[in-house]
């Protein structure tokens, strides 16, 4: 399920979320927003809770689409600790996002493992 998110709730549920957020910029009227829909469930669903899916709607909220110099629809911003990572924009279908977010899911694999080991050293344990 991906979680709707609004100018009103943007803060809290991306800026400040303990992990990273995958930002979906869609409308309605965006067919291929509609298509790359259900690639980006399987994404979150292969990522489990490593990963934070949710969705913006840019005609609702035309703050968070200017601040963010959207140019096209869909546009996935990769959140972590309030820092864009990662823009993806311009794809030419399904196998363009699927790229995109296999690089994603590579680059953020790695990630966990930080976490474990910074835990670790702060318990005092080599």
């Amino acid at each position: 399920m991906v979680l709707s998110v609004s100018e009103r709730t943007f803060t809290q549920e991306v800026l400040e979320s303990p992990i990273p957020v995958l930002v979906n910029f869609e409308a309605p009227w965006c067919g291929l927003c509609r298509i790359i829909h259900p690639l980006l469930l399987q994404f979150k669903a292969q990522c489990g809770e490593q990963i934070k899916l949710v969705g913006i709607n840019a005609d609702d909220n035309f703050k968070l689409s200017t601040t963010y110099r959207l140019k096209s629809l869909p546009t996935l911003l990769l959140i972590e600790n309030g820092i864009v990572r990662q823009r993806l924009e311009g794809f030419r279908g399904r196998e363009d996002l699927l790229q995109a977010l296999e690089e994603i899911k590579l680059s953020y694999g790695k990630h966990p493992k930080v976490h474990k080991s910074t835990q670790t050293a702060e318990l005092g344990i080599v």
